[in-house]
C-alpha cells in the first residue's frame, strides 16, 4: 500500500518537473527574461528531481551485504 503512495507521489512529481521544463523553455526564449526567475525555477526544478530520486530509493529493497 505505501509503494502505490510514493508511486503515485513520482507520477505527480515528475508532471511538475516536466512543466517547469516547459515553463523554463518558454521562459528563455523570451528577449529580457528575468534570470533571478529563471534561477529559481531551475532549483526547483533540482529539488523536485532531487525528492524523486529519494522516493525511488524507498521503493528499492534493501540488498543485504
Amino acid at each position: 500500500m505505501e509503494d502505490q503512495v510514493i508511486n503515485r507521489r513520482i507520477v505527480e512529481l515528475q508532471v511538475e518537473h516536466r512543466d517547469l521544463d516547459d515553463v523554463i523553455a518558454r521562459l528563455t526564449a523570451l528577449p529580457g527574461h528575468d534570470e533571478l526567475q529563471l534561477r529559481r525555477l531551475k532549483k526547483k526544478k533540482l529539488q523536485i528531481k532531487d525528492q524523486i530520486l529519494q522516493l525511488q530509493i524507498q521503493l528499492v529493497p534493501d540488498i543485504p551485504a
